[in-house]
């Protein structure tokens, strides 16, 4: 290959040296390839150069393939055919957006709200790589101030320094029982008015912790005993055992939830109790489109929870 030469300009010589074997002759080799006569004939001498080898015998304004002319020509077409499947293997990560996000949820995002978003906006968004940490708030908020994470959804805007906060959206808490509890599934309930409670709790650094134990104090929840779980999962996993409930939001819920009757659902009534979901990203940083798009995509899936209050009896609600 000639110094100077680009990978690009070696598989334009190849084009056109096919083209000229095709065709028998470079006048029409350069109109079918849109080039010019002298610029067929100097790609093919650069070749035959290169290679150290004739590839035509020139003749009379007409151009005879060699011996060794032909055995190129047919490891060239193997060459294009390969570079064309190669060509065609990338063309769907062409389409949509291009770059690499990273993004930290806590666990009442991940479970209903995460993979829609996600097989939505990678179909869409093919070549875009998308890292995914399900922590909690603490550590998110430290992460995205350092610029490990992009952005991260938390439910707390406290501890803001050197973060920009947004309002995310709303989700109403639920309580969730056992299949076998004494309340009516699908119904709305006021808590004073409940027995007391067995019930899981998220852990003392877990931001919804103290949402939840201000609400109990401030509206005389009785609850008989609780069982600290610092894992949403698992707090479900308890619940399906029979004696235990606990506090999640709507937006961790399935429709299979409502309709399979695993759990006990039941919406809190007067007063409600709803979790608020905070966008935070890097003061010194603005999100790039990417990112914006991800997050948009985030939000129409938690927007679309909300639909999943049609399972609640509205005539159930307490006057």
């Amino acid at each position: 290959m000639k110094n100077g030469f680009t990978m690009r300009q070696t598989l334009r010589g190849i084009q056109l040296f096919v083209a000229a074997y095709e065709e028998l002759s470079f006048t029409l080799a350069a109109n079918r390839e849109n080039a010019t006569q002298s610029g067929v004939s100097q790609h093919v001498g650069d070749l035959e150069e290169t290679l150290g080898i004739k590839l035509f015998i020139r003749k009379l304004g007409t151009v005879k393939p060699t011996p060794a002319g032909s055995v190129y020509y047919a490891a060239c077409i193997d060459i294009l055919n390969s570079y064309e499947k190669a060509t065609l293997a990338i063309k769907p990560y062409q389409e949509g957006r291009q770059g690499e996000i990273k993004v930290g949820l806590t666990p009442v995002m991940t479970r209903a709200v995460l993979a829609p978003a996600y097989a939505r906006f990678i179909k869409e968004n093919p070549n875009v790589t998308i890292s995914i940490i399900d922590s909690y708030f603490g550590d998110l908020t430290d992460l995205v101030r350092t610029g490990e994470l992009t952005f991260a959804i938390v439910p707390s805007a406290m501890g803001t320094k050197g973060l920009r906060t947004s309002l995310f959206g709303k989700s109403p808490e639920m309580l969730i029982s056992g299949p076998n509890s004494s309340l009516k599934h699908g119904k709305f309930v006021r808590l004073s008015d409940v027995g007391p409670l067995n019930l899981a709790i998220p852990g003392l650094t877990n931001a919804r912790r103290r949402m939840i134990e201000s609400y109990l104090t401030s509206n005389g929840v009785v609850v008989r005993k609780f069982a600290e779980f610092d894992t949403a999962l698992g707090s479900l996993d308890l619940i399906s055992q029979g004696e235990w409930s606990a506090f999640l939001p709507l937006m961790m819920l399935k429709a299979s939830d409502f309709e399979d009757r695993t759990y006990t659902i039941n919406l809190i009534d007067e007063p409600g109790l709803n979790l608020e979901m905070f966008l935070i990203e890097p003061a010194r940083k603005m999100l790039d489109e990417t990112a914006i798009a991800f997050v948009k995509f985030l939000k129409i899936e938690f927007d679309q929870s909300a639909k999943l209050i049609k399972y609640i009896n509205p005539k159930s609600r307490k006057k």
